[in-house]
């Protein structure tokens, strides 16, 4: 089985330079393809890229811009392999990455499974902040960080493989950003293909942004989920009201605390302390610990407010999606 390596990359020249460089040390015996899709961007990489031509089997194309997903179905459409293996640009792959992936497929074959995100401690504080409110089990679930207490996991596509045969089947991804993994799980699903989680296969995912991105990041993916559950009602679920019942409970904790009843508060406050602690625990760093109760309050609050703002226009009003957020779909 050849592995073709699928990597979109806009305007981040840095990034691509530190995620080929931790593919050239990999210890996967087998041959394997790196495909770099040049989104359009302005700022080129291709003279980092040409530097790894003596050290990996490496493909560079350009292209105009389109959005991530429709670079990543190019890439595959260039590709040798017979499984393709999806990066964001902003990744690092631990040495034993390929080696987890090819025998975690031998062991189970699925034509498609994800794979969690950790931090490296070279990460800044807000990054580590940020990883751990994205991967924790007090705020998505653990999802994100190698939970497998899920039915059918939905990969993420900083970190995701999937077989020649399922991208042929399928397509691909579709023109929505971000939620564009979540409607290519669901698609493989109804086409009979199964997914997993495979936790050995995680990546060092550095999202280099700062507090305005992460909340911009985070209302997209709530915008996104009301659409996708529009689409796919039956595998829509209460827990992706959570983050606005949550946002929504806090003005009801602050107004019930002003009728002098003190337990919705409460809950609130032991609930941040818990996540402090636990934080705390993880990252031995008072200062982590305190960003991540910015990070998480962002999160919810970001994510909520989407969610909230595309439940009402396009579950309850039925709306276009692409009429009242044009912002989460790229035209090809």
């Amino acid at each position: 089985m050849l592995f073709s390596l699928i990597i979109p990359v806009y305007n981040r020249p840095d990034e691509i330079n530190e995620l080929l460089e931790s593919l050239t040390a990999q210890d996967f015996g087998q041959p394997f393809e790196v495909v770099v899709v040049e989104d359009g961007s302005t700022i080129s990489c291709e003279h980092l890229v040409e530097t790894f031509k003596d050290k990996l089997t490496i493909a560079y194309f350009f292209k105009t811009n389109s959005g991530p997903g429709d670079s990543r179905n190019f890439g595959m459409k260039q590709a040798n392999g017979d499984y393709f293996l999806i990066f964001d640009s902003d990744c690092i792959i631990p040495k034993n990455y390929l080696t987890a992936v090819s025998k975690a497929l031998e062991k189970e074959f699925v034509d498609c499974f994800g794979g969690p995100d950790q931090a490296l401690d070279s990460f800044s504080d807000i990054q580590k902040a940020i990883n751990f409110a994205m991967t924790s089990f007090l705020t998505t679930g653990g999802i994100r960080g190698g939970s497998e207490k899920l039915n059918r996991f939905q990969p993420r596509s900083f970190n995701m493989g999937i077989s020649k045969k399922a991208f042929k089947a399928s397509n691909g991804f579709g023109t929505i950003h971000p939620g564009e993994d979540p409607d290519l799980s669901i698609r493989l699903w109804n086409l009979g293909f199964q997914t997993k989680l495979i936790p050995e296969a995680y990546v060092y995912h550095k999202r280099r942004i700062d507090w305005t991105k992460f909340y911009t990041q985070v209302n997209k993916f709530g915008k996104a989920r009301p659409i996708l559950n529009s689409w796919y009602p039956e595998h829509a679920k209460l827990t992706f009201f959570l983050p606005t019942l949550f946002i929504l409970g806090v003005d009801v904790a602050i107004i019930a605390l002003l009728f002098g009843v003190y337990f919705p508060i409460v809950f609130y406050l032991d609930y941040f302390i818990v996540l402090f602690f636990t934080s705390l625990f993880s990252n031995k760093s008072l200062k982590i610990a305190s960003l991540t109760i910015v990070a998480v309050c962002i999160q919810f609050y970001g994510y909520g407010i989407g969610f909230l703002k595309s439940f009402v226009l396009i579950q309850l009003l039925k709306k276009d999606p692409t009429v009242v957020f044009p912002e989460l779909f790229f035209k090809k």
